[in-house]
């Protein structure tokens, strides 16, 4: 004897939306963990080039433009060392957000609104890499931030 499938019922109009207290869907959840690995690898560059803009800045002062009147006026060398401190721990932090430590995201996130700041204050010396330094840190604080490891498929 055969089992036959059970009868199913005509179903009277679309699927209903699924209910935003639920929690993510699957690809919300897809998109918030390749979002946090290009978090990682980007605050993994972003460091390197911020020690490498920090050597840079201490090697040889005459690279960088300068900058009459500035109310938050540093030194280069200042700004060096304040670069290379913060590529130093951003590209640590980097590595350990790629290898999934719950730490590193929220030290991410810190690294990432200091990097903004320093950035913003850096904004005369280098104004487009300032610009685009900054949009990556807004982005790397958002990725750090939606995603939740409990939301992978």
């Amino acid at each position: 004897m055969t089992q036959q499938p059970p009868a199913t019922q005509p179903s009277a109009g679309p699927a209903p939306a699924p209910d935003p207290g639920l929690g993510p869907t699957r690809t919300e959840a897809a998109w918030a963990a390749g979002g946090v690995v290009f978090a990682g690898v980007l605050m993994l560059m972003n460091g390197i080039l911020a020690i490498l803009q920090g050597i840079s800045l201490l090697a040889k002062d005459d690279v960088w433009a300068s900058v009459g009147d500035y109310v938050y006026e540093m030194s280069l060398t200042g700004w060096g060392v304040i670069l290379l401190c913060l590529g130093a721990l951003a590209a640590v932090t980097g590595a350990f957000i790629l290898r999934g430590a719950a730490w590193a995201r929220m030290t991410g996130i810190f690294l990432a609104s200091l990097s903004m700041l320093a950035q913003f204050l850096f904004l005369p010396y280098a104004p487009v890499w300032s610009v685009i330094m900054i949009g990556i840190d807004f982005f790397v604080i958002w990725a750090l931030a939606v995603y939740r490891p409990d939301m992978r498929a």
